[in-house]
């Protein structure tokens, strides 16, 4: 972790628990997959669910910083959360 905090609005804030509620709900279905043998097609068809929900998290996450933290240090003068970005970017692709 890089020791960096970020306030977040209540709305933000309760959207991003509520998809990570999902997510854990989603993987502790599959959990339960495996402990009932269940079949592998159909354990891989709800690792991609949740591998979409985690995708889609990161992708509102990404426009939320980008909105924020990016935009108002970019309206500061500074470009230091602009290369953060761009570094994060292409680790992600």
């Amino acid at each position: 972790m890089s020791g960096k905090s970020k306030e977040r609005a209540q709305k933000e804030y309760k959207d991003l628990i509520n998809r990570l509620s999902r997510i854990e709900g989603q993987i502790r279905g599959i959990r339960g997959m495996i402990e009932n043998d269940a079949y592998c097609v159909d354990v891989l068809t709800q690792v991609q669910a949740a591998r979409s929900s985690l995708n889609s998290f990161s992708k509102v996450l990404l426009a939320n910083h980008v909105k924020t933290c990016v935009k108002d240090d970019v309206m500061k003068g500074s470009d230091e959360k602009l290369v953060e970005l761009i570094d994060l970017l292409q680790k992600m692709i």
